[in-house]
């Protein structure tokens, strides 16, 4: 059984912006493999169901992107999980617009929401998609709650479906041949 949390914050005015594009990929993988994101559990809302042959839980943390691994944590304990099949997707401001990176362990890198489940979790051995986002030119909290300009939306279209392809070559192939594949890539 696999894991896979698309972090962000809830609320409407969260909607689409920087920070939230954890949710994004989530839930184009929701819609792709109809896989409702309807239940209330684990401090957020999730849904279970089936990608490449695998069980898998999709999870969208209600607790607000700074307290994402007191809802991660959560799922672990329930399923049993090992930290190798956990498969987080999250903004990163330091990759550019139009790129993305996959990971097998590491900091928190400043990302906050990153560092509280490796608190959680007593471990940094877990996948993570870093979705790029671009660096601010301003503040930091602005940009990252901010929305996409029209051109940066367009390229991030592309790297939400290819972010659909990383999770169904990791659950396929292995992280391995995910990383060959997508890191480095321009979208």
């Amino acid at each position: 059984m696999f894991l896979i949390v698309g972090l962000g914050n809830i609320g409407t005015k969260y909607e689409h912006t920087r920070h939230n594009i954890g949710f994004d990929s989530v839930n184009l993988l929701s819609d792709k493999y109809k896989i409702p994101i309807n239940r209330k559990r684990f401090k957020g809302l999730c849904g279970e169901g089936i990608i490449e042959n695998n069980r898998v839980i999709l999870l969208k943390p209600s607790t607000y992107m700074n307290l994402s691994g007191e809802s991660v944590i959560e799922a672990v304990n329930f399923y049993k999980i090992d930290s190798n099949n956990i498969i987080i997707m999250h903004d990163d401001i330091d990759i550019p617009v139009g790129k993305l990176r996959i990971r097998t362990h590491g900091s928190a890198g400043g990302h906050n929401g990153v560092k509280n489940i490796i608190l959680n979790l007593a471990t940094d051995q877990f996948l993570r998609i870093k979705i790029g986002v671009g660096q601010p030119e301003g503040q930091l909290i602005s940009h990252v709650l901010g929305k996409f300009s029209k051109d940066d939306r367009i390229h991030m279209e592309k790297v939400l479906a290819a972010s659909e392809e990383v999770i169904e070559c990791i659950l396929k192939s292995g992280v391995e041949e995910a990383m060959n594949r997508f890191n480095g890539l321009t979208l």
